[in-house]
């Protein structure tokens, strides 16, 4: 245990010098995939570390978005990159966690509570006879009744502005002390640099030192994915008990409950696939064939596919709330299941709709990222569908659906990773220039990565009318000389930003552009 503790505090201080010396005044880039490395190198060099199947799953998930980083070096990269980490740590350090929702909220209990898994850690430090035990018994007498002090020091702060003179001009001379100290003993030291090198150290203590409370494994473990009917005891009774009986009366109390909870649903789920049918047959004659845009073309497709996302999610949940428990046992459940398998279907075709909108205003409006969201967020709908379908028809527990959803959504994450966007989205726009609409004042707003195929692109910036016949309207036209100086002026900003940065900044991206305007260091 001794030389475990020993380990982690010499690899968390390690690693707060690599953090340092990695991300001080530098970008995220081939630096995180250092990072990355050393974590992963630790941990499985940790003892407590169980090296599960899933662990290694995990940690060359978490491997392959750190090396997408370096070569899209996109906003979405570094999302996957956060995400894949967190569920790294978190499986890590609690190998029997089976949804990424427990082992992302692990993680984040484990960094949260970093301060106080290091002072543990650091209490079974032992350098031969010499431990820091003894010391830490004097720290426990004064940490806790000092955050009490902070606490009401703030409260009074904001109580009376005399007092917070007074504790901003004591917070100001512990400042300069601080500073005048360290830049004494460390003259090429600053204090911002000596504070992000806490930081640094704060975080991967964070990583790398486990979370000592293993509750919330041991709750996960009792979750079920397998529906198991529960015979409620009458004479138990709950605070939600309480508080639905105040609304619903005896109606609790009564045997017939779920027949009444069964009639709900069957006239629900009725009324439900009607209005549906009716929808879906409207969207199928005036949408899927021969449609004709007028009116405010825009406005209709973007308010109907967000009623559209909404009205899918809520239809699942309704599914979910009617077939949570002894529902999917009764004897005459076969009809309302039957009914949830039709709404089920309808709901696809509402896919479908929504994916056929989508399109349109891509054929006319071309390419943006609320455009491929709404992509993303349709399979995302389908798949949703596929493990509700399967929870009512196989009798399974709204623990599976978090189990599959979470691990396809996890997975879809790194797939679209993989393609780098920004890029995507400027030459579809720019190829298609004589069939849609080209909004200059959005390309011109994408990332640095697409700088060069504007620069080769530079004759199309500017909004363009549709060359189709639906007589769209473009709104604030630009002249082409305007965006082409938006463009320079971009240009300017990506040299001064790549100067500056040293080699631990390296992407494919920014050396791409680099080499397109023949920019050297």
């Amino acid at each position: 245990m001794k030389n475990k503790s020993n380990f982690l505090l010499l690899s968390a201080l390690i690693g707060g010098f690599l953090f340092s010396l990695l991300f001080w005044q530098e970008r995220l880039a081939l630096n995180l995939l250092m990072y990355s490395i050393y974590l992963i190198a630790v941990s499985y060099l940790n003892p407590e570390v169980v090296k599960s199947k899933k662990v290694v799953i995990y940690g060359f998930a978490h491997l392959f978005a750190a090396v997408l980083v370096v070569v899209n070096n996109s906003d979405l990269t570094l999302v996957t990159y956060y995400i894949s980490l967190i569920l790294f740590i978190g499986y890590g350090h609690n190998h029997q966690l089976r949804t990424v929702f427990a082992a992302f909220l692990a993680t984040v209990m484990q960094m949260l509570t970093a301060p106080f898994n290091v002072i543990r850690n650091l209490n079974q430090v032992s350098i031969g006879k010499f431990n820091l035990k003894p010391v830490f018994k004097i720290v426990k007498y004064v940490f806790i009744p000092g955050v009490i002090v902070i606490i009401f020091a703030c409260l009074y702060s904001a109580a009376s502005s005399v007092f917070a003179h007074y504790a901003e001009a004591l917070l100001i001379n512990i400042h300069d002390f601080f500073k005048s100290t360290i830049g004494y003993l460390f003259k090429d030291l600053s204090f911002g640099r000596f504070m992000h090198f806490c930081f640094g150290l704060m975080v991967t203590a964070g990583l790398l030192i486990a979370f000592f409370d293993k509750s919330l494994q041991q709750i996960e473990l009792k979750c079920k994915e397998e529906l198991l009917r529960v015979r409620k005891n009458v004479h138990n009774k709950t605070i939600w008990f309480e508080f639905t009986k105040i609304f619903s009366g005896n109606l609790l109390n009564k045997k017939l409950a779920l027949k009444t909870e069964f009639i709900t649903g069957i006239i629900s789920f009725v009324a439900l696939n009607l209005l549906l049918l009716f929808l879906n047959a409207i969207d199928i004659t005036t949408l899927w064939f021969g449609y004709k845009p007028a009116g405010n073309f825009s406005a209709d497709l973007h308010d109907g596919t967000n009623s559209l996302i909404f009205s899918i999610a809520l239809a699942m949940s309704i599914i979910i709330y009617f077939f949570r428990g002894n529902l999917n046992f009764y004897s005459k459940s076969k009809a309302l299941r039957t009914l949830a398998f039709v709404w089920m279907l309808q709901n696809v075709i509402l896919i479908i709709s929504v994916l056929i909108r989508d399109g349109y205003y891509i054929e006319f409006y071309g390419l943006t990222h609320k455009r491929i969201g709404v992509l993303v967020f349709a399979i995302l709908c389908s798949v949703g569908l596929m493990s509700v379908y399967i929870k009512v028809a196989r009798q399974k527990t709204f623990f599976y659906l978090l189990k599959f959803n979470g691990n396809f959504w996890f997975g879809l994450l790194m797939l679209f990773s993989i393609i780098n966007w920004d890029v995507f989205i400027v030459k579809y726009n720019l190829s298609h220039c004589d069939s849609i609409s080209v909004d200059a004042d959005y390309l011109l707003s994408l990332s640095d990565k697409t700088l060069a195929v504007l620069d080769e692109n530079r004759t199309k910036l500017q909004h363009t009318e549709s060359k189709s016949a639906y007589g769209m309207e473009i709104t604030k036209p630009a002249t082409l000389a305007s965006n082409q100086r938006k463009l320079e002026e971009r240009i300017g900003y990506f040299k001064e930003r790549y100067e500056r940065v040293s080699w631990v900044s390296w992407n494919l991206q920014d050396w791409e552009t680099a080499k397109h305007f023949r920019i050297e260091k």
